[in-house]
């Protein structure tokens, strides 16, 4: 009993924006124990069971737009988001999980960003790694040049004894 006057205050303190919105699609997670989905179904349900994704009329076969746009459905995640009850919304594209599997699928749409994929990048970009490598080796040999220079020269021919 206590548990569920406690389920009913933090049902309270939610936006009415979400309170509206769990009233008419409630999820399964929330209906009475030993229910089922179809017998508890709101009229709004009846008509689209996810009001997110678009659905075909049943008679006529002419395709119906979602209830709620990408811009109320994007909200709508942001708010149940912030309150801790984003898993109790339908499943929908601008929902937390399905952006991370996205992201991990197609990277960041940058090509090269994807799981196992490289970034083209520009010329000096790309050959950056071995101008450092020639420079390093230069460097190697710095010491070993010196001597040959000094033994060689200013004009690089011998010094001759007087």
């Amino acid at each position: 009993m206590a548990a569920t006057e406690q389920y009913v205050q933090l049902a309270k303190a939610l936006p009415a924006r979400l309170q509206r919105f769990l009233a008419r699609y409630p999820p399964p997670a929330i209906l009475p124990a030993g229910a089922t989905p179809e017998t508890y179904k709101t009229l709004y349900q009846e008509d689209t069971p996810n009001p997110f994704k678009p659905h075909k009329h049943p008679i006529t076969g002419k395709r119906h737009e979602p209830v709620y746009s990408l811009r109320r459905q994007a909200e709508l995640v942001k708010l149940a988001r912030e309150h801790g009850v984003e898993e109790l919304l339908p499943p929908t594209v601008k929902g937390t999980e399905y952006r991370l599997a996205e992201r991990v699928t197609h990277g960041l749409r940058v090509k090269g960003t994807g799981v196992g994929q490289k970034v083209k990048g520009h010329i000096h970009e790309r050959m950056s790694i071995q101008r450092m490598e020639k420079r390093r080796g230069a460097m190697l040999g710095m010491p070993e040049l010196m001597r040959e220079w000094k033994k060689v020269g200013r004009y690089g021919w011998k010094k001759f004894p007087k």
